[in-house]
């Protein structure tokens, strides 16, 4: 492996720090009630909004290509598809204002949004590879740890100001000017996030090199698929995948249509979410050096389902009181959550099938997530239609549903994994 000096390493985590925030901070403009006032002033319905979001998952699917990318350096391939990547994300703001049909910005919007996110999934295993390679194993939970909570700083000050500064426009009847100023904020941030991975440097791992030369597409997918250890950490992924994105996917429109919120008292909502997360992302960042991710997750995942149940009791009366309630717990949940996901594909897999192990895991979940959004999207408008005038909400119904499924998976992590960590294989590697 290169002997690259600690001080480029240092500069180069230094760096991921800083590029998560800012990829962070383009993900909030695209998301959530951001994403849902865009569909709205393009009149695209509850329904379709909900499978846009999960468009995310969908475009895990495109990992699978990232595969036949062989060349040992990928820092080059990363930076460009970033900058289209995000470049596409920052004309969704500017479609609405287009002198078109509502039809035709329907249609671009669309194919605008499933192109960054085929075009994100691409690069995103090669990227996380490249830049997790820098960081020592055994320090992985606190670094990640340390991220986050940088992001999250960031991500609670920008949302509330971005939130902010829409509702002030909307309120003039200037949603044009309040899209134009989201626009150029997202071409801002994706020359910062561009110049942070240009500063990282890139290590050059003769082992994986070796193999990527001498094993094809479909010799390097039968050895991920042969390991009974990464298919466990997949089975992980896809119910964590289900139960998010039968439920979550569809609490965009139902704060701002049903609950009736302004964007700039859900960016506070989510701000105190954020909080929470902060304060517990260090805890869990030990917790997972000191135990095991898989330990860490089945921690999690009863906070998602407690933050589940309190949507599951949301209605207009007491929504912002459970909507705050559901950004804490599960703003604590993805304090360990989001990282040890990830982190636990790195504890299960060698260091030359770690970015293939990402690929078939997120690729596969994020298929089965995003089909699960279009079958509830299905369910949804039943839903809504059988419980009107009743005084419950769709919303809640799937809210009770993806808790079945987070319990389904704390069953699973605890029976299939934890159980056996003591005789798995776990393979870790040092560059001392």
């Amino acid at each position: 492996m290169d002997n690259i000096e600690e001080s480029a390493l240092k500069r180069s985590r230094t760096m991921y720090i800083i590029e998560a925030a800012l990829e962070y901070l383009v993900s909030i403009m695209v998301t959530g009630a951001f994403l849902a006032t865009i569909t709205k002033e393009l009149g695209i319905s509850d329904g379709l909004t909900a499978i846009l979001s999960a468009i995310t998952a969908l475009g895990c699917l495109f990992q699978l290509a990232s595969v036949s990318f062989k060349r040992s350096s990928v820092k080059s391939m990363v930076v460009i598809l970033s900058v289209v990547n995000q470049l596409l994300f920052g004309f969704l703001y500017l479609i609405p204002i287009f002198n078109i049909s509502k039809t035709a910005k329907t249609a671009i919007f669309v194919v605008f949004i499933f192109l960054a996110y085929v075009i994100y999934n691409f690069a995103h295993p090669k990227k996380v590879a490249w830049l997790m390679s820098l960081v020592d194993d055994n320090k992985r939970g606190r670094f990640t740890a340390n991220k986050e909570i940088i992001s999250l700083i960031s991500g609670m000050m920008f949302s509330y100001l971005m939130g902010l500064l829409i509702d002030v426009f909307k309120e003039k009847g200037d949603v044009k000017t309040a899209f134009i100023i989201s626009a150029i904020t997202i071409f801002v941030l994706m020359v910062g996030h561009t110049l942070t991975l240009i500063f990282s440097v890139e290590k050059n791992d003769e082992k994986v090199n070796e193999i990527m030369a001498e094993k094809g597409i479909k010799e390097r997918f039968a050895s991920v698929l042969k390991d009974k250890n990464i298919l466990k950490v997949t089975a992980v992924y896809i119910l964590y995948q289900i139960a998010n994105y039968s439920s979550i996917s569809f609490f965009g429109t139902f704060v701002v249509t049903d609950l009736q919120m302004e964007l700039s008292v859900i960016s506070l909502i989510t701000i105190v979410g954020s909080l929470a997360r902060i304060a517990v992302s260090r805890f869990w960042g030990k917790y997972a050096d000191r135990n095991s991710f898989a330990t860490l997750i089945e921690k999690c995942f009863i906070f998602f389902a407690m933050s589940l149940l309190c949507m599951s009791f949301a209605t207009a009366r007491i929504g912002m009181i459970m909507y705050t309630l559901y950004h804490i717990l599960h703003g604590i949940s993805m304090g360990g959550l989001n990282s040890a996901l990830t982190n636990m594909i790195f504890d299960y897999a060698p260091r030359e099938k770690r970015a293939d192990a990402l690929v078939v895991s997120q690729s596969t979940a994020g298929v089965i997530g995003f089909l699960t959004t279009v079958a509830m999207s299905f369910v949804f408008e039943r839903l809504q239609t059988a419980v009107e005038g009743t005084g419950i909400y769709a919303q809640q119904i799937l809210s009770v549903f993806g808790i079945f499924i987070v319990i389904v998976a704390i069953v699973f992590v605890r029976v299939a994994i934890i159980r056996h960590e003591n005789d798995r294989k776990k393979y870790i590697e040092t560059d001392d």
